[in-house]
């Protein structure tokens, strides 16, 4: 198997995971873990890429701020569609290429961005939400990715815009009712010469804006931040790499690394606590992670599935995403 043969079929037929977006979620920042696993680093190819993600969160528990489970009923089961839109035009900037990228529109069901009340995190919960709509729009209008023989890497600048359904109090909420940017790094390093096996981390640093809430409440959710990784393996289901198929470990570790803002209701008699007396969460996953591609067309398929081992005042479940991507190359080859 040539470099050039696995450099191509990662360029063009891995993308999908490397366009990932963020999703909603109470207890959890903007950025749902587990889109990104193997590929973290590649930057599509100059072009227009179309990629699609179906992803799905269900969880059954919720942990205490010690990690021991609260007694709850019913399940946090969320449905989301992504689709991701890419542009690279074919310029070089400071020796990378330039990306933009929007993730719009994203239909979701679940309760999204329902709160939860803090006087209730240490007793009975109920996990059940409804409602579906569009989720907020994810704008990515700054990226660099750099390509050389054993590494490949990317830095983005990002932003979620509040234009999700978002009503104070509101258990069908789709949107989070606040803005949020992101700086996000992707690094594939290649262990062996041909870009056969590769190693790969993905982070995500969130700054949020402030939220409206019932009682003439207002939160800014805490700072967090996400490290996904994955290490895979390419073979060839061809002997001329017209097929190939990607197998791999994946996983993600995601924490809340500064306080909340503002005040939250307590109940329904109308009180109030600072925001910042609601513990930090923090999530840990691992699962593995498959990838059929066809290089000379320009599209692959994956599917990936991720149980969480650990929570701290977080839902404890399971992730599967799965999609496909298809890119134009501009100029063709």
């Amino acid at each position: 198997m040539t470099s050039k043969t696995l450099n191509a079929s990662c360029l063009v037929g891995l993308l999908i995971i490397s366009c990932a977006g963020p999703l909603a979620g109470q207890q959890k920042p903007q950025w749902a873990p587990g889109q990104v696993g193997m590929n973290a680093g590649i930057l599509p190819p100059p072009g227009f890429t179309y990629a699609n993600i179906s992803l799905n969160y269900n969880a059954g528990t919720f942990n205490s701020a010690e990690g021991n489970a609260i007694p709850a009923t019913g399940a946090y089961n969320v449905w989301a569609v992504e689709n991701i839109f890419y542009y690279v035009p074919n310029v070089k900037v400071l020796g990378g290429n330039l990306g933009f990228m929007t993730v719009f529109p994203t239909p979701a069901t679940g309760s999204l961005a329902a709160d939860l009340d803090p006087t209730k995190l240490n007793h009975n919960l109920s996990l059940t939400g409804g409602g579906s709509g569009l989720g907020d729009i994810y704008v990515q209008p700054f990226s660099l990715g750099w390509h050389t023989s054993r590494v490949d890497f990317q830095v983005a600048e990002a932003f979620m815009a509040p234009t999700g359904r978002y009503n104070p109090g509101a258990s069908d909420n789709v949107g989070f009712g606040y803005w949020g940017n992101h700086f996000t790094t992707g690094t594939t390093g290649y262990v062996t010469k041909n870009k056969g096996t590769s190693v790969n981390l993905f982070t995500d640093w969130e700054v949020h804006g402030s939220r409206e809430g019932v009682n003439n409440t207002s939160k800014t959710p805490g700072q967090a931040f996400t490290m996904e990784w994955g290490v895979g393996q390419v073979l060839p289901l061809k002997k001329d790499f017209s097929q190939l198929v990607q197998v791999g470990l994946v996983g993600y570790d995601q924490w809340q690394v500064t306080d909340n803002g503002g005040t939250v209701p307590v109940g329904s008699s109308g009180a109030t606590i600072p925001a910042s007396q609601l513990p930090r969460y923090s999530v840990h996953a691992m699962g593995g992670q498959i990838a059929y591609i066809l290089p000379k067309k320009n599209l692959s398929f994956n599917f990936k599935m991720e149980h969480e081992y650990s929570s701290s005042s977080h839902f404890l479940g399971n992730t599967i995403a799965f999609g496909g991507n298809w890119t134009l190359k501009i100029p063709r080859k």
